[in-house]
Order: structure tokens, then C-alpha cells, then sequence
């Protein structure tokens, strides 16, 4: 094949991606105009954890966002365990035993909300928007324990970043 033969399936290769990538772009734009707090930046970082999102229609976004989140709760999950380890103060093991709960519960519920979004019946994304919002109660129950028990909370960071990424989620899964 010659380099006129090419060029044809180079362009749509090109209008491909550059289709998929706009798809993204647009997403973030639109996230970024109603969620000024957290913004079009915030999603663009976000979604660069996949490189698969470059490429991703609607729906895909929303199922590697619900992936994605699920990673992060899990990962939140194990830094619990590692603190409760090294922590002696019996109310801040308290408020961590109580965050690994929720945490646990919020991978659960992110594994059930990929599934909605991946059979993509609108009973499905129903679920899956119910699920995010239930893993989007985790960080503020675990930040409210901490505040009952009046110690500082050591997962103030990774509940805050949590929340951000699981408003990206849920925002994209309820616009499908």
C-alpha cells in the first residue's frame, strides 16, 4: 500500500480519536461550568488515571470514573488499616474503624455502580447513580465520626479528594 492508499485511513483514525477526545473534553467542559469548585482542570487530571478515557464515549467515562473511584476507596481502605496499625488513641482507632466500614461499603457499592453503568438499561444507570450516591456518603460519615469523638481526623485529605472524584462519577453517570 502506498501513501495515498494510507492517507484515507490515517484521516479517520485521526477524526476517531480526535471524536473520542472531544468527547472528554466536552464532558470536563461541562463538568467544569456547573462545579466551579472543582472545575474542568480537576476532570481533565482525573481522567488522565486511564488512558482509556481518551478514547471513550459517554458511557465509557462514566465506567472508568466508577472504576477509577473504586481504586481510590480501596486504597483509602488499606491506608485505614495501616494507621489503625500505628494509632494508639482509642477514638481516633474508633473513627478509623468506623471509616474502614463506610470505605468498605463505598467499594462495594462502586463495583455495583460499574455494573449498571457497563449493562447500560436504563435500570442499570438508575442503579448506578443510587450506588455513587451512597459511596459519596463515606467521606462526610467518616469526617462527621471524627467530629463526634472530637479528634482531628487523619483521612481529612483523602475524604476531601474522594468526594471530588466521586461528584465527577456521578455527575457524568446521571447525565447518560
Amino acid at each position: 500500500m502506498g501513501p495515498s492508499q494510507a492517507l484515507p485511513g490515517l484521516v479517520l483514525l485521526l477524526l476517531l480519536v480526535s471524536s473520542s477526545a472531544s468527547v472528554l473534553d466536552d464532558t470536563c467542559k461541562s463538568f467544569g461550568a456547573n462545579h466551579k469548585d472543582i472545575g474542568y482542570d480537576y476532570c481533565i487530571k482525573f481522567f488522565q488515571a486511564d488512558e482509556g478515557s481518551a478514547t471513550a464515549d459517554k458511557r465509557g467515562l462514566a465506567v472508568i470514573a466508577s472504576k477509577i473511584i473504586k481504586a481510590t476507596a480501596s486504597s483509602t481502605g488499606k491506608r485505614i488499616a495501616a494507621l489503625k496499625a500505628s494509632v494508639k488513641d482509642k477514638k481516633v482507632r474508633s473513627g478509623l474503624d468506623d471509616c474502614h466500614d463506610v470505605y468498605s461499603e463505598a467499594v462495594d457499592e462502586l463495583d455495583a455502580a460499574v455494573k449498571g453503568v457497563e449493562a447500560g438499561t436504563p435500570q442499570g444507570l438508575k442503579d448506578a447513580v443510587t450506588n455513587l450516591s451512597g459511596a459519596m456518603d463515606a467521606p462526610q460519615t467518616c469526617e462527621t465520626g471524627f467530629q463526634e469523638l472530637g479528634v482531628q481526623s487523619p483521612l481529612a485529605a483523602e475524604d476531601s479528594e474522594f468526594t471530588r472524584e466521586v461528584s465527577v462519577a456521578l455527575v457524568i453517570t446521571s447525565s447518560l
